[in-house]
């Protein structure tokens, strides 16, 4: 998918990638496409910038100076999630923009950015329509590598990248071009090719059987990759999906930290556990209020133009709290504090202190989930919100947990995390709407028309309905929860 945002001043344009790489050989030539429109030939230079030890590379994170015509740009490529989030800024100088090497502070370190390879490409392709409106494009690139100004290496490939948010036109153009000849690309970015990089292989989880000490590492390990991949967004600010997956790793990090003390030197997981606790509160108020602004932008679009223009300005209020919160949140990024905690994590993921004992990961996510199911049964008929806060809290903890023992229990385990992901979901959905009503109550002091106040009153009402619908549901969804939990963890 490509979805481009307005650029405010002297700020970069950001873009999400989804697309599908084919491998193809020298003699491929494009089929005929339905809806397919040729597009120009291009030629573009890029120069791609990296550590000696190619640590953006190994993070899956892309760098380069490329140059079209005329036009000269730098580009940087970061995950997101499974995606990647390409940020391109318009500057003609010949060294990386301070804000790109800002973005990556935390994964340069001391290491310093140099040239590490020049490409070539010369790239036509078709522009795919649907109803007249573009749904992807096919890019057919013929790369060459330069060194001391002579072509070393030599390849071609193929791109389907999704344009809009309808995912079925790569569906249905994929099995298209593999009948043309097209076939399984190995994964690599063109930059891997030209330095001859493996891509860097997901560490393979441990044995069912292994000692307890081993999944802890990997799981750590996981979510610490995970958290440092999504720093460099949370920094841009652009896309949200960025800061909500590094406050995910967090909560996940913290949460398995929780659950394995029992087989952690006490004072040493405590003391993690605090970092994050810390980092969750930095990362917590933004993401908020992205839930929030996401939510109300929906809502403007069932109510007439002057409606739409008064839940504007709560949303545009909303927005001026985030950018307030976001500074906030990069003053704590450039801490001290932070690049302490990051090297602390990055030791436990490779070392944690651990210490001997009997128990194991199905006992550790037994014990979780214990905790949870007396929670829900303290509930009553008629449970406050701070009751379904606390039980969405204790679902997150089991959950987490049986992640942890996923890999040596197996599918009653995945089974349970499911389950606990549905009753999360619905009760974070109750929670959302609970903050709606708090964010529409404050914006009714401003109101200054009666029209005003009667739209804020609907939107208080559908916050309490939707409150209502969650209370409803929970029930079947909880014991279905709870049900399965017996059975994994007895």
């Amino acid at each position: 998918m490509s979805r481009t945002r307005p650029a405010r001043s002297s700020a970069p344009s950001s873009t999400v990638e989804r697309e599908i790489k084919l491998c193809i050989e020298p003699d491929f030539r494009l089929p005929e496409v339905p809806g397919g429109l040729p597009l120009p030939r291009r030629l573009l230079a890029s120069t791609y910038y990296d550590t000696a030890a190619h640590d953006l590379a190994q993070a899956r994170i892309t760098l380069r100076h490329r140059t079209e015509g005329g036009k000269r740009s730098w580009q940087l490529k970061i995950p997101l999630g499974l995606d990647r989030h390409e940020v391109e800024l318009a500057d003609r100088h010949d060294e990386p923009p301070a804000m790109f090497r800002e973005l990556l502070a935390l994964h340069l370190g001391t290491g310093q950015l140099i040239p590490v390879a020049t490409l070539r490409v010369w790239r036509t392709g078709l522009r795919v329509l649907r109803r007249g409106v573009p749904v992807a494009e096919i890019a057919l690139d013929s790369v060459a590598v330069l060194t001391n100004g002579g072509v070393t290496q030599r390849f071609r490939e193929l791109e389907i990248e999704q344009r809009g948010p309808d995912a079925t036109a790569l569906e249905e153009l994929e099995p298209l071009l593999r009948r043309a000849g097209a076939r399984d690309h190995d994964g690599r970015p063109k930059l891997f090719r030209a330095l001859s990089l493996a891509v860097p292989a997901p560490d393979e989880p441990p044995p069912p059987d292994a000692p307890i000490a081993m999944h802890v590492r990997w799981a750590l390990a996981q979510q610490v990759r995970w958290l440092l991949a999504h720093d460099p967004g949370t920094r841009l600010g652009t896309e949200p999906e960025s800061l909500h997956q590094m406050r995910v790793a967090a909560r996940r990090l913290r949460a398995m930290l929780r659950a394995a003390r029992p087989v952690l030197l006490p004072d040493w997981a405590a003391s993690l556990q605090g970092g994050l606790s810390w980092l969750g509160q930095v990362l917590g108020p933004a993401r908020d209020l992205d839930v929030q602004i996401a939510y109300f932008t929906e809502a403007t679009a069932g109510l007439d133009a002057w409606d739409r223009t008064l839940l504007a300005r709560l949303v545009e209020q909303l927005h001026s709290q985030r950018e307030q919160v976001h500074q906030a949140l990069l003053t704590e990024l450039n801490s001290a504090r932070y690049v302490e905690l990051i090297r602390r994590l990055q030791q436990a993921a490779h070392d944690p202190a651990m210490v001997e004992s009997p128990l194991t990961l199905l006992e550790l996510a037994s014990q979780e989930f214990k905790k949870l199911r007396r929670a829900v049964r303290q509930l009553g008929t008629s449970p406050k919100d701070a009751a379904l806060h606390e039980v969405r809290i204790k679902t997150k903890r089991a959950r987490y947990a049986a992640e942890l023992a996923v890999w040596s229990v197996g599918k009653p385990a995945a089974r349970f995390i499911k389950r606990a992901r549905a009753v999360q979901d619905l009760l974070g959905s109750y929670q959302d709407a609970v903050q709606a009503e708090v964010n529409l109550r404050a914006f009714l002091k401003g109101a200054t028309t009666i029209r005003a106040g009667f739209l804020i009153g609907r939107l208080v009402e559908r916050q309490r309905a939707r409150r209502e619908t969650v209370r409803k549901e929970l029930a079947f969804l909880m014991q279905r929860l709870l049900k399965q939990g017996k059975t994994s963890w007895g």
